[in-house]
């Protein structure tokens, strides 16, 4: 596979009103105008799980691969039963298109997983294996997978998930045959496989101190005092409004710290029992903005990741019966403004009602207005790095209605108008503009729209 790079890019934004042109940014928030670029400053990252049916979805794909996240991690296509579905045939053309989108948005990769109790296929968790059988297997699937992805990938999650809630070793395939020193196999395979990727464990429920996170703690240390390989510990953090925060993150965070690993926030996400409601949406940004600032404190935490940010494609409502709503970013691809504003201002920013404190870019709207109908033309120009792929989107106060569109897919509900790209003009390289337009009908007021949103970004 070609080289591919590292972390990151920045998603220009929209806004201004009938013949003016306005930029919307300010040069000191214009240097962090995204929760990535707001990590950044800080020393870290800020990124958002994927999985493959996600990245068809252009306006879905256009806010992650825009800026506001510095990594991504693929949810299912680097699993076991995604890359080796039998013995010894390997599989990676999942795994490749979610390392190839990073690639071309400047993304680093969280590599996930290799070694797991779940997704596994029938020919592995039906087979009458050894350990000697077994620990070969382990250690082929390993050399294959990360050894595919060598120089390719920031980290690896190599063991997910090893331990039971009161802190006793899952009983699995891997545990039953191998007793825990499956860990310490799997942690060498991946460190002779891919000597450069960070090599971590991965669990959830250990975010707070308890018999589970203790037995994290022990592990880490003992594989360190033995001379295994690790790097890092990740934090899973799936968190609930219903049940309390974890009070002593950051002190727990720092104690994994200082055996001499570094220690990720890897899959948060922030549940509720539906519907949502104020007081349940005020809970959840705190505890965003709660887990963002103990990773901020811990100078080893080099980062947190989303599990996916938007509702739209959450495992939770399938999980969790009657929960949701767990993400910044709802189910129409719109940011949430108070949580978005909450991490924002947990990573050093302003906050600004879901902003994300600029908007680099310029947007002229004007008409021809004949009485009856007018010619809407809008002007959207970029100030910021390349974007790939967008979605416009603003609403008028009057009964002006839709008629058709031009260098762009457009269409109407209500008062609110869509645009999205035409494909040929879906890139917008620094400096370049697009033009777009479209005839409407109306009786009574033509008063313009007075705010844009891009890729579900409001412009002030």
């Amino acid at each position: 596979m070609p080289s591919r790079r590292g972390p990151v890019a920045v998603l220009a934004l929209l806004a201004v009103l009938v013949t003016v042109l306005a930029t919307l940014t300010t040069p000191a928030a214009a240097a962090a105008s995204t929760l990535n670029q707001l990590a950044q400053a800080q020393g870290k990252y800020f990124g958002s799980a994927t999985d493959n049916p996600e990245l068809s979805d252009s306006a879905y794909a256009a806010i992650l691969g825009g800026g506001e996240f510095g990594s991504t991690t693929p949810g299912n296509s680097m699993k076991w039963d995604a890359t080796e579905p039998q013995q010894n045939q390997f599989s990676y053309a999942q795994g490749d298109a979610v390392v190839d989108f990073a690639d071309a948005h400047d993304m680093m990769v969280r590599a996930h997983t290799l070694v797991w109790h779940n997704q596994l296929p029938n020919w592995l968790t039906s087979g009458n294996w050894s350990a000697t059988q077994l620990t070969s297997i382990l250690q082929n699937h390993i050399a294959n997978v990360a050894g595919h992805y060598k120089g390719e990938v920031y980290s690896w999650d190599v063991v997910n998930e090893p331990f039971n809630e009161d802190g006793t070793y899952r009983s699995d395939l891997w545990y039953n045959t191998l007793g825990s020193g499956y860990i310490a196999t799997a942690l060498r395979a991946a460190r002779a496989a891919d000597p450069n990727a960070k090599l971590y464990i991965n669990d959830y429920n250990t975010e707070g101190s308890g018999a589970k996170s203790d037995a994290m703690y022990n592990l880490v240390k003992s594989l360190k005092a033995q001379g295994v390989p690790i790097d890092g510990v990740g934090f899973q953090a799936h968190l609930a409004v219903q049940y309390g925060f974890p009070s002593d993150m950051q002190a727990n965070l720092q104690r994994f710290a200082d055996l001499g690993v570094d220690v990720a926030i890897t899959e948060l996400d922030v549940r509720m029992e539906l519907p949502a409601d104020s007081a349940k949406v005020a809970t959840q940004a705190t505890y965003y903005a709660d887990v963002t600032k103990a990773c901020m404190a811990v100078a080893r935490c080099v980062g947190i990741t989303i599990w996916d940010y938007t509702d739209k494609y959450s495992w939770v409502p399938g999980t969790f019966s009657g929960q949701g709503s767990a993400l910044p970013w709802d189910e129409n691809l719109n940011k949430k403004p108070s949580v978005y504003d909450a991490i924002a201002t947990a990573l050093g920013g302003s906050g600004d009602g879901g902003g994300g404190g600029t908007a680099n870019c310029e947007v002229a709207y004007s008409t021809n207005d004949w009485g009856s109908g007018f010619t809407a033309n809008i002007t959207v120009t970029n100030q910021g790095p390349a974007i790939s792929g967008w979605t416009l989107k603003y609403s008028y106060a009057g009964d002006q209605r839709l008629s058709q569109g031009w260098s762009g897919t457009w269409s109407q509900s209500g008062k609110d108008v869509t645009v999205t790209d035409a494909g040929w003009n879906g890139t917008l390289a620094t400096g370049a503009s697009t033009s777009i337009g479209a005839n409407f009908a109306y009786s009574g007021s033509n008063t313009a729209p007075t705010a844009f949103t891009l890729n579900g970004t409001t412009c002030d």
